[in-house]
């Protein structure tokens, strides 16, 4: 498994390269409780840190980032390096329903 300061290291190459929006984390993005901007997702990539690591997932290694959006909401960005690109897969603004203070941790 790869450590967090690696990961984070190759996030920041691949998000240099270029972002990729997935579909999902698009219409994610645009629904209007959310409103979610390509640039609180740069924001979110170059400050936020690594709270979970999905080393197994299908969609190949990723990581859930949470970080703070240009008006200092928390917001969660599920993102996968790649070869050439960085792949945003979601991103959301996490609720205490399922988030404990903070949205660093599940609830269980």
């Amino acid at each position: 498994m790869q450590d967090s300061k690696n990961l984070i290291k190759l996030i920041y190459e691949r998000a240099a390269q270029r972002l990729l929006f997935l579909p999902h984390a698009v219409r994610q993005m645009m629904r209007s409780e959310r409103m979610i901007s390509p640039s609180e997702i740069r924001q979110i990539i170059a400050n936020g840190e690594i709270i979970e690591d999905y080393p197994d997932d299908v969609r190949g290694h990723s990581c859930l980032l949470m970080g703070k959006g240009a008006s200092g909401r928390s917001i969660h960005v599920v993102c996968a390096p790649k070869d050439e690109y960085l792949a945003i897969i979601t991103a959301y603004i996490p609720t205490l329903d399922d988030w404990e203070e903070g949205f660093k941790v599940r609830k269980r």
